[in-house]
């Protein structure tokens, strides 16, 4: 096996591996030795075919494996023996885009980026600041009258009363389209509250000032983007009979509503608040401060980028931004979508950030344990009611997606090991102030 050096350019790697027909060769054979004991053959007892039988019957069929294995076994030397590691997947295809046969050699090129050298980072020059929010009494109160109204009661208004909005009215209803009912369009008894725009756009205001009895003829048109694409963009009709009208009850911030929320009574529904809002506030404050982290990383260390990483992950934030712009397409129809220099900017502070960190985890042998990704798994499997199950294996048979999940783990796990050793301080601040700072990184 012969590896030949073509090309050394900055980060840029080019080879020439040889692979002659005798070591082709000398491998089906050791391949066919390997299987010998397993193989029947009609004739002879199993494991004893002889060698000139098998390579008639079986050579053509272990040449390919045998290739493939001699050539990645060559790849792999390489890497030992030079310390380089790849950007991405090394391009390997045979010369000139020549057509192999039978009794030649088999000459292929390697070619990749290699990862470039990381510089070090004193730790003890990063300096930080950590926001600090406790959760004063006006937010707790905040927070105890908004449960109050998602538990709020509804009783009967006088008799004759029009529905107003933050009413609920019980309605049947048959919905149409070109006069004919559609399926998912009907239904008895339901409690709709106005105002709540649970229903199409338009359909809860024509029911405003409706009474018990009342039959209401509801018109409206289905959005464009509506979820069922037999329905987008048409026009319906829905026959409402009015059953009751209610009032909302406000519910009293006592006792009887903490246990509602499976506390045991007021005290400890506002520890649990408490608890609940201090974990958000100190959240939000890690996002800054991890921001600010990333921030001095980037001032300190330059360093060559592989240009790959760097298109795919520019490529990659076009695509994301271009969909945030334009939510309405949910696939991948659409034309090609321009890369600015922006998006390059942007995609050489993440390339470089990414690398730093990840070469940082690697020194310090930082990992992500099995109980962590089975954490992530389960966190992402809430997301999929009722298929839970069929997530858990498309996760053990994806390495992209266990990467996905993976990638973020690791790095939070780094940037707690760097913060760990640099010089942070705390700073109290309002609510209204960390938000600001949560605000500014959206900015950024």
């Amino acid at each position: 096996m012969q590896v030949t050096e073509t090309l050394n350019e900055g980060l840029k790697r080019g080879y020439e591996i040889t692979l002659s027909a005798a070591e082709l060769d000398a491998k089906v054979v050791e391949k066919l030795v390997e299987a010998q004991p397993e193989i029947e053959v009609k004739g002879f007892r199993k494991g004893k075919v002889p060698m000139p039988i098998l390579r008639k019957q079986f050579g053509q069929r272990v040449l390919g494996d045998a290739m493939q294995e001699a050539i990645d076994g060559a790849m792999q030397d390489h890497f030992e023996k030079t310390g380089d590691r790849p950007a991405m997947q090394p391009k390997v295809e045979m010369k000139d885009g020549e057509t192999w046969k039978e009794g030649q050699d088999v000459v292929v090129t390697m070619a990749y980026e290699a990862l470039p050298a990381i510089p070090s980072v004193e730790l003890g020059g990063i300096t930080l600041e950590r926001l600090v929010v406790k959760a004063e009494e006006a937010a707790v109160t905040e927070a105890l009258e908004n449960l109050a109204k998602s538990a709020k009661n509804f009783e009967d208004k006088a008799e004759g009363a029009a529905a107003e909005n933050g009413d609920q009215v019980v309605i049947d209803f048959l919905g149409k389209v070109d006069g004919v009912a559609f399926e998912g369009g009907a239904g008895e008894g339901y409690p709709l509250e106005l105002g709540s725009n649970s229903f199409i756009p338009g359909f809860e205001a024509q029911l405003v000032g409706a009474k018990v009895g009342d039959e209401v003829l509801v018109k409206v048109a289905f959005p464009a983007e509506y979820q069922a694409a037999h329905l987008a963009g048409k026009d319906a009709t829905f026959e409402c009979k009015v059953h009751a009208v209610k009032a909302a009850v406000a519910t009293e911030i006592n006792d009887d509503l903490a246990k509602k929320f499976g506390a045991e009574d007021l005290a400890a529904l506002k520890g649990q608040i408490t608890t609940r809002l201090e974990a958000e506030f100190n959240g939000a404050a890690r996002a800054v401060m991890k921001r600010a982290l990333l921030d001095q990383l980037d001032a300190l260390v330059k360093f060559d980028l592989p240009p790959s990483l760097v298109e795919a992950e520019a490529n990659q934030i076009a695509h994301q931004l271009w969909h945030e712009e334009n939510p309405e397409v949910h696939d991948h129809n659409h034309g090609s979508i321009e890369v600015t220099d922006e998006h390059k900017t942007l995609a050489e502070r993440r390339v470089r950030l990414g690398l730093l960190l990840a070469e940082m985890g690697r020194i310090e042998k930082i990992e992500v344990t099995d109980a962590e990704m089975t954490q992530a798994v389960l966190n992402q499997a809430r997301q999929y009611p009722g298929q839970e199950r069929a997530f858990f294996e498309f996760v053990q048979q994806n390495q992209q997606m266990q990467q996905q999940l993976r990638a973020p783990i690791f790095e939070d796990k780094v940037v707690d090991f760097i913060v760990a050793g640099a010089a942070v301080t705390d700073k109290e601040v309002t609510k209204e102030e960390l938000q600001t700072a949560i605000e500014a990184l959206d900015e950024l």
